[in-house]
This record gives C-alpha cells, sequence and structure tokens, in this order.
C-alpha cells in the first residue's frame, strides 16, 4: 500500500526517533490532532491520515449503518487499507518506535489496527472508542501499552462498553491504563494529563537514533 493512500499531514521530527500515527473522530481532518500530538509527544514526527468515507460530509475512517451500528465489512477493508499506509510510512521514517493516537472514530479503526495486526503499534492511546463487537485479535497482545479515556456519561461511547473492551484487551495480556472522567464524549484535562504520562517514555526517545526492530 502506497504512503499516499490517504491525503494526510506530517510533523516533522527527529530522525530514527519515535513516530506517532493521529487518527482524528467524525467530522475532523487531518489537522485536527496535530495539537494534542505537539502537547503530548513535543519533538516527535507524526503523520495524520484524513478518513476517506464521507457520512453527509462528514470525515470518518469506515462506515456504518446506524449510531454505534458499524459495516464490519467496510471496517475491514478500511483497517486493511490503513494498516497498509502506516506500514509504508514506517518503511520509509524506520522509527524507534511507532505510537498510535486515537479520538472517537480514530479511536476505534486504531483499535481495529489493533487487533488486526498488533506488531504495528508499540503504544496506543484509544481516546472515547466504541468496540460494539467481540474483537477477534489476530495474534497477541501480550506486553502492549494501551491507554483508553473515557467519560462515565459519555451518550456515544457507553461505559460498559469501554470496560467491556478493557476486559478484552487484559484478557489478551495488554498492558492496559484507564482513564475516566465524569463527563461525556469531550476531551477533559485529566485525560490529556493521563496521555502526557502515558507517552513520556516515547517523548525521550524522540531524539535517540536507532531504528525500530
Amino acid at each position: 500500500m502506497s504512503k499516499d493512500a490517504y491525503t494526510y499531514t506530517s510533523l516533522p521530527g527527529t530522525s530514527g526517533g519515535a513516530l506517532a500515527f493521529l487518527f482524528h473522530g467524525t467530522g475532523g481532518n487531518e489537522n485536527q490532532m496535530l495539537g494534542l500530538a505537539l502537547d503530548l509527544l513535543p519533538g516527535v514526527a507524526a503523520i495524520s491520515p484524513r478518513g476517506d468515507v464521507s457520512e453527509q460530509g462528514a470525515a470518518r475512517f469506515f462506515r456504518r449503518t446506524a449510531e454505534g451500528v458499524y459495516d464490519m465489512d467496510d471496517l475491514a477493508e478500511r483497517t486493511k487499507k490503513m494498516a497498509g499506509f502506516v506500514k509504508a510510512h514506517i518503511k520509509e521514517a524506520k522509527p524507534s518506535s511507532v505510537i498510535g493516537i486515537g479520538f472517537s472514530n480514530g479511536a476505534n479503526i486504531l483499535a481495529s489496527l489493533l487487533f488486526a495486526d498488533p506488531k504495528l503499534f508499540d503504544a496506543a492511546v484509544l481516546m472515547h472508542p466504541l468496540i460494539p463487537f467481540e474483537p477477534e485479535v489476530k495474534g497477541s497482545l501480550a506486553g502492549k501499552r494501551i491507554l483508553i479515556t473515557a467519560g462515565h456519561h459519555d451518550p456515544i461511547c457507553p461505559p460498559n462498553l469501554t470496560s467491556r473492551l478493557d476486559s478484552y484487551l487484559r484478557a489478551d495480556s495488554a498492558d492496559v491504563t484507564l482513564e475516566w472522567h465524569e463527563g461525556g464524549h469531550e476531551m477533559r484535562q485529566n485525560e490529556i494529563v493521563a496521555a502526557r504520562a502515558f507517552l513520556a517514555p516515547y517523548r525521550a526517545t524522540a531524539n535517540t537514533a536507532g531504528a525500530r526492530t
């Protein structure tokens, strides 16, 4: 798959350092997550693709038939396409580590990538994901560092489904951190603080040469 399979924006970083992939929410674009990335991972290279599915003009990464009801065939195809895009950029950049950060629909495509190819990412931040199906992990998530952030009163991502995702990941031996806030589907300061702390090791590697093995 070509590294130009999606329209995307990139942030420069230290050669051989960490590489972050940023996935926006429904209605966002390739610029939506840049400010957050600069806050969480200053100095780290980043690639931010724009979703190529339009839902009444709102960009998404895969189709759905209703709120919380996914077109699973389309999700599989879009996941395969995104995996190729990610691999093409990894091949070119030869980073020391690969990080995924996604919000809402972006967190969902990132989670789907983790299920389909656990080796793609060294760590992932899933902000308000909604996974209304039982994941089939193709490989092992053992030791994979994953942060989930969520709202106790999120009308889009019900807390019980967040807890179920947490349980699925832990059952596959992932190293999961779960951060809640008392709001809804919006990002709040405590989850940003949690993400900043979670990603601290990768900021430290931003200036470390050497390719990922």
